[in-house]
């Protein structure tokens, strides 16, 4: 396997070259989780991977609790199907707790104050249903809690996300809200360790390989010790090739490899594509690296040809419409120019509803 072929699967395997999805819901659940701290750019990550969807229909299936946003996995936000948070919760949060906890030291926060917080939630939001993060500051403090730093506020409802009180509600108007969990999704499917960990790692090497341990390690948060066991119990599901001295793993039941048709894609900021993978050499020459890297990793919006970032983007309003404005890294071929013409098109109709109301 050469890296054109390898980014030919992933392509495919990422949902990013065609499926036979109908709904936001598929193709989260099909990721198995999709990073999501910036709300607007995740949104678009599901939109991308199909096309005829719109902005309006992946916020409609946030609303109904099909897609939770919460911390799950890394210490980051992302989106999870309704039916696969409580045991991705119950197997990838003590992790992440410990992240947080290591956070909160660093801050001398009241630990104290801040469990006192958590307890008081489930009460709160029982009362006065969705709240937004500021409400649910000003319920505590109406509760005895002087809670008067959103960094605060903000780090007991992560905690309270890792222990399963509260996720995402209802969007109200641009503003986002938590819920209790237990409201927007049912517990009706339970897992031991040891099938979580194989659920996991299955659900990802079918969706994001060809991978490496490394990658799905990194992906998952989990201590290379669970992600081997995970990896072990279902490598009989997938097919291993052996790359630039290491293993990547994809799914077996691919029928023949993906053809060479163009694939010209405006993918988001912390997009499944490019943050999924432990090493990037493949997508990226490392000569352009830093023009699309922060010191919290690849960060800007990528501009992809054939599977490979060739340049970023940028989101911008003309008019009343949303579009995409491209910046190459290189003169691009005038062939390859109306490709990106299209790609510009299918995000502008992503969002072609809103203004229209």
């Amino acid at each position: 396997m050469k890296t054109p072929e390898l980014l030919r699967i992933r392509l495919h395997n990422q949902l990013l070259a065609g499926n036979n999805f109908a709904t936001p819901r598929e193709i989260v659940s099909w990721m198995g989780a999709m990073q999501s701290q910036n709300y607007e750019m995740a949104k678009w990550g599901v939109g991308v991977r199909l096309p005829g969807n719109t902005n309006e229909m992946v916020e409609a299936a946030i609303n109904r609790g099909e897609i939770i946003r919460t911390h799950i996995l890394r210490p980051t936000w992302h989106f999870v199907d309704a039916n696969d948070i409580h045991w991705m919760l119950e197997l990838t949060s003590p992790r992440i707790k410990q992240a947080f906890h290591g956070y909160a030291r660093t801050l001398n926060y009241d630990i104290k104050e801040i469990l006192q917080g958590c307890e008081r939630l489930p009460k709160i939001l029982e009362k006065h249903g969705h709240l937004t993060r500021q409400e649910i500051g000003e319920h505590l403090i109406a509760e005895g809690i002087p809670i008067n730093d959103p960094h605060k506020v903000a780090y007991i409802a992560s905690l309270a996300e890792l222990d399963g009180i509260i996720c995402s509600g209802e969007v109200r108007g641009n503003k986002q809200t938590y819920a209790l969990l237990h409201h927007r999704a049912d517990k009706n499917v339970q897992f031991s360790t040891e099938e979580a960990l194989a659920e996991l790692a299955k659900r990802f090497f079918k969706s994001h390989g060809p991978a490496t341990l490394a990658d799905y390690a990194w992906w998952s948060g989990l201590s290379m010790t669970e992600a081997k066991k995970g990896l072990e119990a279902v490598k009989h599901l997938f097919i291993s090739e052996e790359m630039n001295g290491n293993i990547y793993w994809m799914r077996s039941d691919l029928q023949s490899p993906p053809s060479e048709e163009r694939s010209a894609l405006l993918l988001p900021a912390f997009d499944e594509y490019v943050v999924s993978y432990k090493e990037r050499a493949e997508i990226i020459s490392e000569k352009y690296y830093r023009k699309v890297l922060t010191i919290n990793g690849i960060f800007s919006p990528t501009i992809h040809l054939n599977g490979e970032i060739i340049g970023s983007w940028k989101r911008a309003k003309q008019k009343k419409t949303i579009t995409a404005e491209l910046s190459f890294f290189e003169t691009t071929p005038k062939k390859v120019q109306p490709w990106f013409k299209q790609a510009i098109k299918e995000y502008e109709k992503f969002y072609s509803t809103q203004y229209k109301h």
